[in-house]
Parts: structure tokens; C-alpha cells; sequence
């Protein structure tokens, strides 16, 4: 038996019909869905790197829309959080600079993904046939499997009680 009172309590903060808030959940969902697919036809089919003459230049234009896109989401949903009714209870000093903190250690796990990957490991290389020539063991994978993806979340969750 599941109680949902919880889930129910927890819902009564987030205001679904919001067009903020919509908005901000068809983003998040859907970049990923967008490079993954892009990836994916690209490995399939080289179209990118024919039409930007080289796998390298394709990569970087795919690395660029990425982050282009990341912008918008990062918009989307800072303007949804601050449309959201807030916590009474968590608005004060505590709560914000918790969410700095973690919002920090997402940043340092981020950054230090970027630097051992590079752009193009960054940013799906290995679906325009660029390799690295090992697997990166380095910080921060020493630490965790997905430091990318954990530390993105983290920075969204800060942001979110800060």
C-alpha cells in the first residue's frame, strides 16, 4: 500500500498549469531527446559531416546548438521557479546557501568533466567517429560514473532552493 498524502502535500507547492512551468518541463525534455536523435542520425548517416566538411566542424556546430539550447532551458526554468509558490518554511539564509553549496559542488563536478572530456568528448564526439584514445579515469569519474549528469543536477536542485 502506497500513502500518497506526501506526494499530494507536495504537489499543492507546484502550480502544473502554470505556462512558466510547462514550458520549462517541454525543455528539459526535450534537449536531451533533441541531440540524442541528432547523435544518432549523424552516426548513421555522416549528413553533418559531409554538409560541414569534416566530422570535427559538425561536432563543434553540434556542441554549439547544445549550448545554445541549455540557455533556453536554464531561462525556462529560472522563470518557472520564480513563479512557483515558495516553501514558507525554507525561505531563509539556511536554504539558500545550501543551495549555493550544492550548486557549487554540481559546478566543480561539471567543469572538471568538461576539462578531462574536452568539446568533443563533451559534447557526443564518439557519434562523429572522434575517439579518445582511453576512457577517462581521472577526476571526476574517480568519484562518480555520470559526473556530468550528477553534477547538472545538482546545480538545477541548488538553483531550485536557492
Amino acid at each position: 500500500q502506497v500513502d500518497v498524502a506526501a506526494m499530494a502535500r507536495l504537489f499543492g507547492y507546484v502550480d502544473v498549469t502554470d505556462t512558466g512551468f510547462i514550458v520549462a518541463v517541454l525543455s528539459i525534455a526535450f534537449n536531451p531527446l533533441f541531440w540524442n536523435v541528432v547523435a544518432r542520425w549523424e552516426h548513421k548517416t555522416r549528413v553533418f559531416s559531409r554538409v560541414f566538411g569534416s566530422a570535427h566542424a559538425a561536432c563543434y556546430c553540434l556542441g554549439a546548438v547544445i549550448l545554445l539550447l541549455n540557455c533556453v532551458r536554464s531561462h525556462c526554468f529560472t522563470e518557472a521557479m520564480k513563479s512557483q509558490p515558495k516553501l514558507e518554511g525554507w525561505d531563509c539564509h539556511w536554504t539558500y546557501y545550501s543551495g549555493l553549496a550544492i550548486s557549487a559542488v554540481g559546478t566543480l563536478f561539471v567543469i572538471s568533466s568538461f576539462l578531462a572530456l574536452g568539446f568533443t568528448g563533451t559534447f557526443l564526439g564518439d557519434y562523429f567517429g572522434i575517439l579518445m584514445e582511453a576512457k577517462v579515469t581521472s577526476f571526476p569519474f574517480s568519484v562518480l560514473d555520470n559526473p556530468m549528469y550528477w553534477g547538472s543536477t545538482a546545480i538545477y536542485l541548488g538553483w531550485s532552493l536557492m
